[in-house]
């Protein structure tokens, strides 16, 4: 498991480089990790490095250090497919990288990625790459600035009385806003580096390099074929790149449109890898899609493994998970033990996924594109066209698409734009209690208020970094990766009008148009998605003692932010017109079992 950890101080000040130096050598005491940049006032160390996968690369003169993985856009840009960076850099590289605070980092290169940059005055800064695979989470102990991915190597390294607290009212902000996209997390003093910022370590300022909104405003206009096109060449380098990097994974594969583009893009033949596919299914109306992989499978000439998802999961589980800073939505892990046998059992170290495609390719069902088209082009010929389209995506009649647009046009609906979190049994105290918004948001969101509905839909959807680390397997867990949300991607389909993604009234309509000729007919046409909702509301019925118990005795009910009573009505088993979706239930116990880590 690729970790690292660095101690950022003040070297004029005894105090601190005195608590540095301690730090330093409880660390080394560790033979795992290894030291791969010395500066005065800055440490850093790395932890399962390996070859071709997860490397570092240090700046001339060691100037600076980029763990992870970097790969050149030259390549992409060319045609000739990602260059993956090798060595170290050479002095003029390293100062253009310096000059310029990391943004040449940001422009010239892509991957999974964090930056240590030490600049000629010795100021001392962090950037995490835009795709946020890795995550960055910063703290100040003893006047020494921790700098970690893993909370529980941070927190080995404090004393009792600096162990981390529960951050109330970022947790009040996450429970009826969702998930934090902002700086602070649940824990008090734990803060995260956003996707694409810089962070000046020792003063605390801190720079966007790159955000997701500033691409949204830029609207890329091109002939539909030209985007598909140029959709498809974009896709399949960064798929490919990914690969290059090991000789067996596993690639997730349920049969929809984005593992099976992943899956054409790693066709036998297409890469050096050997791709092995791995289906789940469990009874239910959707989740069971072994047809279409089997399809998928078959024309990329690709094995596929079929695994059935277990209905017996303990919930007891997820009390022994790892300390994360935030609550951890743990149902897309569940068969952690079986990816992380299968990975074991095949020698494959990494785990691809389609994660991302909902937003990137848009499939949203809203008449949304017609209020995009109508704000960034007007009244033209081509409105009536995209009205319609519109319509079709969205359900509803072409005149209410119009009307809804042009309303929309003239007066955004700003609560189409506000953010929520699952519609739980909150009492009305926690949910009329004023909470600081803006300090939890990302600092962009300001701007994205401008942005046409769709767009602002999208972009605000892909700034949430998805997990990087198994919080159940950990070290035993293959390494996950997600190649659609690799940086060229994400930016080119941001830029791509949302009525043009979805031409035809279809959500993923360009994506299908890029990759028609790749996938099966079957899979192209396919206008079902699976899911696992019954499959996790059998996990939550073969738990449900357990669930009421961690429930109606935990925090949020002590703390008046649930209704107990109607929390326990939707517990029970007599039919309510108050029932929450299992989806939601877990939720809460994802929260509840997070707090009873760090309030007991």
């Amino acid at each position: 498991m690729f970790r690292y950890l660095a101690f950022v101080w003040n070297p004029e000040h005894l105090g601190p480089s005195a608590s540095a130096r301690d730090l330093c050598e409880t660390t080394e005491q560790h033979a795992a990790w290894r030291r791969v940049l010395s500066r005065p006032g800055m440490q850093v160390y790395a932890h399962g490095e390996t070859k071709g996968i997860n490397e570092y690369h240090r700046l001339h003169k060691d100037r600076g250090v980029i763990l992870g993985k970097l790969f050149q856009r030259s390549g992409l840009e060319s045609g000739m497919g990602p260059l993956a960076m090798h060595g170290d850099f050479d002095q003029a590289a390293s100062d253009k990288i310096l000059s310029h605070g990391g943004q040449s980092l940001v422009q010239q290169f892509w991957g999974r990625y964090i930056a240590f940059l030490s600049d000629k005055d010795e100021r001392h800064s962090v950037l995490r790459d835009p795709s946020g695979t890795l995550p960055c989470f910063h703290m100040r102990r003893r006047g020494v600035t921790l700098v970690f991915s893993w909370l529980e190597d941070a927190l080995q390294l404090l004393t009792a009385d600096e162990q981390a607290r529960v951050n109330w009212e970022a947790l009040q902000a996450q429970l009826l806003c969702g998930p934090a996209i902002g700086r602070e997390t649940a824990l008090a003093g734990i803060s995260q580096i956003l996707p694409g910022e810089r962070l000046d370590l020792l003063e605390g300022r801190s720079t966007l390099l790159w955000d997701a909104i500033r691409f949204a405003r830029a609207p890329l206009q091109l002939p539909y074929q030209d985007a598909a096109i140029l959709l498809r060449q974009t896709v399949r380098s960064c798929v490919q790149a990914w690969a290059s990097c090991y000789d067996t994974l596993l690639l997730r594969l349920s049969g929809g449109v984005d593992s099976s583009i992943m899956l054409s893009c790693l066709a036998k033949g297409s890469t050096p890898a050997d791709v092995i596919c791995l289906n789940y299914h469990s009874p239910g109306s959707n989740s069971d899609e072994r047809h279409y992989a089997r399809v998928a499978a078959a024309r990329a000439g690709r094995d596929l493994l079929e695994r059935a998802r277990e209905p017996g999961f303990q919930l007891e589980r997820i009390l022994e998970m790892a300390p994360m800073p935030d609550p951890v939505p743990y149902l897309g892990w569940m068969n952690s033990s079986t990816d992380a046998g299968l990975a074991a059992a095949h020698a494959a170290p990494a785990l691809f996924t389609g994660a991302g495609g909902d937003a990137l390719f848009f499939e949203i069902p809203s008449w949304w594109p017609a209020a995009d088209y109508l704000t960034t082009r007007g009244l033209d010929t081509g409105f009536a066209a995209a009205a319609l389209d519109a319509a079709r995506l969205g359900r509803v009649s072409v005149w209410r698409a119009i009307r809804f647009a042009v309303r929309e046009r003239l007066s955004p609906d700003q609560a189409l734009r506000a953010t929520s979190g699952p519609a739980l049994p909150f009492t009305p105290e926690l949910e009329t209690h004023k909470v600081d918004i803006a300090r939890f948001s990302h600092p962009a969101l300001g701007e994205a208020q401008g942005l046409p509905i769709g767009k602002f839909t999208q972009a605000t959807a892909l700034m949430q970094a998805i997990g990087y680390y198994d919080p159940f397997s950990q070290d035993a867990a293959p390494e996950l990766v997600n190649p659609l949300l690799s940086q060229p991607v994400v930016e080119l389909c941001l830029r791509l009008p949302s009525h043009l993604l979805t031409r035809g009234g279809q959500g993923r309509a360009l994506a299908r148009r890029a990759f028609e000729d790749d996938l099966p007919a079957l899979i192209i046409r396919r206008r079902s998605k699976g899911g696992m909702e019954e499959h996790i509301k059998a996990v939550l019925n073969s738990n449900i003692a357990m669930v009421r118990g961690l429930l109606l005795d935990g925090e949020l009910c002590r703390r008046g932010w649930l209704d107990r009573e109607r929390l326990q009505d939707q517990l029970s088993e007599r039919p309510s017109t108050r029932s929450a979706s299992s989806s939601q239930i877990h939720a809460l116990v994802a929260v509840e079992a997070w707090l009873s880590r760090w309030t007991s």
